[in-house]
């Protein structure tokens, strides 16, 4: 198969000249058109679109230079590179040449050694804008194709809460229901317990397949938060497994004032909290606080007194959403939650981090902006 020859459009008044540079274009391979002014040029342009043009700048009616200002202004022309071929050597020509759309300059008499050369260059770089068009337009469709499939599944994901809720509202009231009962053996209160927390289990990764949900198709404004509300309510939210762990808690009765999105620092705060709880000493004594950073940001950090964690489990705390499925720390109870955690504290401007030495307890952390 033999690729397809480069059409060169030449137009000069002189047709002398426009005999000896065909003779030469096609002595090397090009297909030549030919055009004896502006006015046939842009005819010619129309009917059948070259890949380039050579263009006299000194003709009658219609000069190069509006020849080439018309050639800009038409869309299924502008993209064809325009060469000038012209007697004028001072550089205001050349300039004017220039701006009016042309690519670069032949000065006559024609040396056709340069011709060949700048032809080459030109033809290949028009090749190359191309291919990069090609590829511009594929990835505007995967783009678009993208947003689609994560509308659907954004709208998939809220459908699937609303409807999880629904029947775990019902199985809540059911349940206590039956635990009332004054004649329950002992066995059947112990299953009815670990239904309810299972279904609590249930409830948590539906809230957090919603916070996820939130993060692609909610458009959030930092604003000062009130750090002494916002722990308070974690704790709160947090107050049966504090009574269950018999746990303490220590911490600042003042806290910085930084910026984030309130309901996302309640959530990553409560998640910190219950993982120390579940995962720290026993009991466990939960210490909080915070430390300023450089670039005016503000570390938040809770420090338990659990067993700790090997620099591997650290690795893989708050590894990415698409990679928590192939990592231990996901069966060991960590897993969607810190991954999320990661997700909205990046959305906020901060990041995540953890410390923790085997034996000698953790603390996890997260950074915010400092509010002026």
């Amino acid at each position: 198969m033999t690729s397809k020859k480069d059409t060169i459009l030449i137009v000069d008044d002189e047709p002398t000249n426009l005999d000896i540079l065909q003779h030469y274009l096609e002595k090397h391979n090009y297909t030549v058109q030919r055009a004896v002014n502006g006015k046939e040029a842009l005819k010619q342009v129309s009917q059948n679109k070259p890949d380039l043009i050579l263009l006299d700048v000194m003709m009658p009616e219609l000069d190069g230079f509006e020849t080439c200002h018309q050639l800009q202004a038409d869309e299924n022309s502008r993209d064809i590179p325009v060469i000038f071929m012209t007697a004028l050597t001072n550089v205001e020509d050349k300039v004017k040449g220039l701006k009016a759309g042309a690519v670069d300059y032949i000065t006559k008499p024609i040396e056709y050694k340069e011709v060949s050369a700048r032809l080459n260059v030109h033809l290949t770089l028009r090749k190359l804008q191309g291919v990069l068009q090609q590829q511009k337009t594929a990835i505007e469709q995967q783009n678009r194709d993208l947003q689609i499939k994560n509308s659907e599944l954004d709208a998939f994901t809220q459908f699937v809460v609303s409807d999880l809720k629904k029947p775990l509202l019902r199985q809540a009231g059911f349940t206590k229901v039956l635990m009332k009962s004054q004649q329950l053996e002992d066995h059947t209160l112990t299953f009815l317990q670990e239904i309810e927390e299972a279904r609590g289990q249930m409830v948590e990764l539906v809230n957090d397949m919603s916070v996820l949900a939130q993060t692609h198709n909610l458009d959030i404004t930092l604003a000062p938060l009130d750090m002494t509300k916002i722990i308070a309510t974690a704790q709160y939210r947090q107050a049966s497994l504090i009574e269950k762990y018999k746990a303490k808690l220590t911490m600042p009765n003042t806290w910085p004032i930084v910026l984030a999105h309130s309901p996302w620092i309640e959530k990553i705060l409560e998640t910190y909290i219950s993982n120390a709880l579940k995962y720290g000493g026993t009991p466990p004594n939960l210490e909080l606080g915070s430390t300023p950073k450089d670039n005016n940001m503000i570390q938040f950090w809770v420090r338990d007194n659990g067993i700790g964690l090997t620099i591997d489990q650290q690795d893989q705390l708050f590894s990415p959403l698409l990679d928590i499925s192939n990592t231990k720390v996901m069966q060991e109870g960590y897993g969607l939650k810190l991954s999320i955690v990661r997700l909205l504290i990046e959305k906020c401007g901060g990041t995540v981090e953890v410390y923790s030495e085997v034996g000698r307890g953790s603390t996890f952390s997260f950074t915010l902006p400092m509010a002026e």
